[in-house]
C-alpha cells in the first residue's frame, strides 16, 4: 500500500472513531473548539498574549520538546484555563503532564503521523485524538488558528456569533462514529460536487446562518421569459438540523435572519446583480409563503424526484422527525419585492 493510500486509510478510520478519536460537540450551538498550534517557544508567548487580550481560552497544541523549553509559560497557560494537548508524533506524555501540572488527555496528529503505532500508543495511555479541524468555522467542530492570526480571527469569530472554547469544553463533545465517516463522504461526494457544479455560494459565515444561493435561470412555470436570471436558494442542511435539534423556534428565526443574508448577496455579489427572481424548490415552503413567496405545485414526476432527494438528505443528516410538509413546492418572489421585505 502506498504512503498516500495508507494515510487515507488511517484518516478514514479516525473519522469513524477508531482508537477513541473525538468528533466534536453539538452542531446547533455557538460553541467552537479553538485549537492553537504552538511550534516554537516564541509562538507560545504570542498565543498566550493574544488569548489574554481577547479574554478567551483555547486548546494549545504543544510538542513535548517545546513544552520543555518553556515550563513557566506552560504552567501559566494551565493556570489560565487553557487545555494542554500534545501535538505531533506522540512521546513523553508523562513529561508533558508534569510540566503542564494537569493530565494531558488529548493529542493532535497531522495526517502524515496517522499510523497504527501512533494511534495505539495514545489509546493505550487513555489519550484521545482531537477532532480533525474544520477548514471553516462550524458550530460544534474545531478550528485551528495559528498564534499570529489570533488577534485578527478572534474578534471576527465573536462578531459572527461564535463562542470559541477549549475542545474539552464543547457541549456534548463525543467520540466519532462510523456514521460521521459516512456523512463526511456524502458531503464531499454529493453536496460539495453539487455546489461546485451549480455555483452554490455559502452565506453561512454567521454561527446561525443556514442559507446558500446560486445564480440560475428562472425555472419553467414562472411568468418570465426562458433564461431570465434568477437566484436559487439552498439550505445548509446540517446547520439547520443542528439548530432545530435545540429549538424549533430558534431554527425558524435563523431561517428568517438568513433571508437577509440573501438580500445582501443580491445587492453585493456580481453574479447575482441581474437576478430578477428569487426561488427555491423546498419542503420548507410554509415559512417562505409567510415571507411573501408565491407557491407553485411541481409536475408529479419532478415532485417525486425531489421528494426522494429530500428523504435521502433527511436520512443522512439525521433529522429527528418527519417534516410538517412532505410535498416539495416551488416558491418564488420577484427581486424587488424580496429586497423591499428583507433588504
Amino acid at each position: 500500500m502506498s504512503a498516500f493510500f495508507a494515510g487515507q486509510f488511517w484518516l478514514a478510520l479516525v473519522r469513524a472513531g477508531a482508537f477513541g478519536a473525538l468528533h466534536g460537540g453539538h452542531p446547533g450551538g455557538p460553541h467552537l473548539g479553538l485549537t492553537v498550534p504552538v511550534p516554537t517557544a516564541k509562538a507560545l508567548g504570542e498565543a498566550l498574549d493574544a488569548l489574554a487580550a481577547a479574554d478567551m481560552q483555547a486548546t494549545l497544541l504543544l510538542p513535548p520538546e517545546v513544552a520543555r523549553r518553556e515550563p513557566e509559560h506552560l504552567r501559566f497557560a494551565a493556570q489560565a484555563g487553557h487545555e494542554i494537548a500534545g501535538w505531533g508524533p506522540p512521546h513523553d506524555l508523562a513529561g508533558l503532564e508534569v510540566l503542564a501540572g494537569q493530565p494531558v488527555t488529548a493529542w493532535a496528529l497531522e495526517e502524515a503521523d496517522l499510523r497504527r503505532q501512533s494511534l495505539t500508543w495514545l489509546a493505550a495511555r487513555g489519550v484521545r485524538l482531537l477532532p480533525l479541524p474544520s477548514p471553516t468555522p462550524e458550530p460544534g467542530l474545531t478550528l485551528r488558528v495559528p498564534p499570529e492570526d489570533l488577534r485578527g480571527v478572534l474578534p471576527r469569530l465573536r462578531a459572527l456569533g461564535y463562542r470559541p472554547v477549549p475542545v474539552h469544553k464543547l457541549p456534548q463533545l463525543r467520540a466519532a462514529t462510523p456514521r460521521d465517516l459516512l456523512l463526511h463522504m456524502y458531503r464531499r461526494v454529493v453536496d460539495d460536487r453539487f455546489a461546485r457544479a451549480h455555483g452554490v455560494v455559502p452565506l453561512t459565515a454567521r454561527a446561525d446562518a443556514v442559507m446558500r444561493v446560486a445564480a440560475r435561470p428562472t425555472p419553467r412555470g414562472l411568468p418570465f421569459p426562458p433564461g431570465t436570471p434568477a437566484a436559487e436558494l439552498h439550505l445548509h442542511s446540517p446547520r439547520l438540523v443542528g439548530l432545530a435539534s435545540r429549538s424549533a423556534l430558534g431554527a425558524y428565526r435563523a431561517y428568517q435572519r438568513s433571508l437577509r443574508d440573501v438580500a445582501q448577496a443580491l445587492r453585493e455579489r456580481p453574479e447575482l446583480q441581474g437576478a430578477r427572481v428569487v426561488f427555491a424548490v423546498t419542503l420548507f415552503h410554509g415559512p417562505l409563503e409567510k415571507q411573501g413567496f408565491t407557491l407553485l405545485a411541481l409536475p408529479p414526476l419532478q415532485a417525486r424526484v425531489y421528494e426522494l432527494g429530500f428523504r435521502l438528505m433527511r436520512l443522512m443528516y439525521g433529522t429527528a422527525g418527519a417534516p410538517s410538509e412532505t410535498e416539495p413546492k416551488l416558491a418564488w418572489m420577484e427581486r424587488e419585492a424580496f429586497l423591499a421585505q428583507h433588504g
